[in-house]
């Protein structure tokens, strides 16, 4: 197998050759790195062939990735998300070494959208983000190789990694909040990141996005939700019973399609004070942070404000004067 040299490892922006190398070890062993070094190698004297590769005399799979490769592949990536998106690769590394599919923890949405773009620039690796429902915000990601992760993106509930586990009690005269079941879960002793969406269900109680390996511990464990005796058992995906998104839909002339613009229309503020929440980092595009005012937004963007929702750009088309239309819906 192609590994990194530990004396030499390979210039930054020169990833994508480390990556896709090729070849197999002289011990001939199976289950190569998918694009990720599984071995590395100990320069004694020799020459380090091509770029700063060379041809490692043994397969051991999990080696860490070089730093320099490391940092190379999340660049870009927002410094609150670096360490969580960093994990992802690690993750894809060892499924691409096993040839398994493994799955991550639960992550936000900006967190997804960073790890995403990390794992399109490993060769012959792909991820798939699934939350239980195709609405969920926090999701899992299923990482590994292209040809086994790829074909089931049609269909994620077929990768498994989520399930559901339902709480109920009478909540009539002490009702609980979100936060409420999350401290309960998490007072159980589980953590976070193995938990996904919580739907509340009002004086009926909730339903539990959570990793499948904590269904029966919740079974056991997950008693009481502030001062209410509940009770969990497993409940099929199928069962989740999910309010459709409140949503508003909204038009405007504008312009230009820059972000302040189409932003400050779909939100209802002044361009002014959008432009100091751009400013300010509150705003994001596709989970991103937006960065300048002057950024074009176009069909099939998603832009977030912190503390105000999410609208969706639906369309944009040019009118007879020069303008654009644009076609928008916001999550309320």
């Amino acid at each position: 197998m192609i590994a990194a040299c530990r004396c030499t490892p390979p210039p930054a922006g020169d990833w994508r050759r480390w990556c896709s190398s090729g070849g197999s070890s002289s011990g001939g062993g199976g289950g190569g790195g998918a694009g990720l070094a599984s071995s590395s190698a100990t320069c004694s004297g020799r020459s380090c062939g091509g770029a700063g590769l060379a041809r490692s005399s043994s397969s051991r799979a999990g080696t860490a990735l070089p730093a320099a490769v490391r940092d190379d592949l999340l660049r870009g990536v927002d410094a609150e998300h670096r360490e969580s998106v960093a994990r992802v690769v690690e993750l894809a590394q060892r499924a691409a070494d096993s040839w398994a599919v493994l799955h991550s923890d639960f992550h936000t949405p900006p967190v997804v959208a960073d790890a995403l773009m990390v794992l399109q620039r490993m060769a012959d690796v792909a991820g798939v983000a699934w939350g239980g429902y195709p609405q969920a915000e926090r999701c899992r990601l299923a990482v590994g190789r292209e040809e086994a992760v790829e074909g089931l993106a049609g269909d994620p509930s077929q990768l498994g990694g989520v399930a559901a586990v339902e709480v109920t009690g009478n909540f009539m005269f002490d009702p609980a909040s979100h936060r409420d079941f999350l401290g309960a879960c998490l007072g159980t002793g589980i953590e976070r990141g193995k938990v996904g969406d919580i739907v509340v269900r009002g004086e009926q109680g909730a339903q539990i996005l959570v990793a499948p390996n904590l269904v029966e511990h919740l079974e056991a464990a997950l008693t009481q939700v502030r001062t209410v005796p509940v009770r969990a058992a497993a409940v099929a995906l199928s069962e989740l019973q999910v309010r459709a998104p409140r949503v508003e839909e909204l038009s405007s002339v504008e312009s230009s399609l820059r972000l302040d613009a189409v932003a400050s229309a779909g939100f209802r503020m002044s361009r002014s004070k959008m432009a100091d929440l751009i400013k300010a980092g509150d705003v994001r595009v596709n989970w991103r942070a937006a960065g300048k005012a002057s950024a074009e937004v176009q069909a099939g963007d998603v832009v977030s404000v912190a503390g105000k929702g999410r609208l969706e750009v639906k369309a944009a088309a040019m009118t007879k004067k020069g303008k654009h239309s644009v076609q928008m819906v916001r999550y309320l």
